[in-house]
């Protein structure tokens, strides 16, 4: 159904375009064939125009949905590649054997850098980290042991906490012989 103000108003558009002539009280006469065929053909194009705005305008949001996510793609691998120098070292969790001989005893009495070239950069006791321990920390059953050093050093590393014994194994030496 439409209402008889959209129908005034098209024929009042039909009028103004020169295709219809409105007599009022009488009706409405066609003028000319060819004006309203040309109206049409001219109704159909703005037709086509706004079917084409809409899909340019649904492009450029598409565009610019794709841009920001270039750019916050771009972003995260920048600071990836910012980051990446500090992951260079990774810190290595060893779980310390609860039938360990070096329970009870400090990470100094026991030369751990001397004896197997790793750094102990933290210890997990009971659930609380404790940063950079220092000699005097003592080992305790359930201990985790943060470390950082190459293959070699962790790997000597956990052959030390799995079998040290009273005197400590041959002092660790880098490829040149020094300690």
């Amino acid at each position: 159904n439409v209402s008889p103000e959209t129908i005034r108003r098209s024929m009042s558009i039909l009028s103004d375009k020169k295709v219809v002539k409105i007599l009022l009280g009488s009706g409405i006469i066609v003028l000319s064939k060819e004006m309203a065929s040309q109206f049409i053909l001219n109704f159909q194009d703005e037709e086509s125009i706004s079917e084409i705005r809409w899909k340019l305008n649904n492009l450029f949001q598409k565009r610019e949905s794709m841009d920001q996510e270039i750019v916050t793609l771009t972003n995260q691998m920048i600071d990836m590649y910012k980051y990446r120098r500090l992951n260079v070292v990774i810190p290595v969790e060893v779980m310390l054997p609860n039938n360990s001989n070096v329970i009870g005893k400090s990470i100094g009495e026991l030369g751990i850098w001397q004896n197997t070239g790793v750094t102990i950069i933290g210890i997990i006791q009971n659930g609380q980290v404790i940063i950079s321990p220092g000699p005097y920390y003592t080992f305790s059953k359930g201990d985790k042991i943060l470390i950082v050093g190459d293959e070699t050093a962790i790997d000597c590393f956990r052959t030390f906490i799995h079998e040290f014994h009273k005197t400590a194994p041959a002092v660790h030496t880098d490829d040149k012989g020094h300690d």
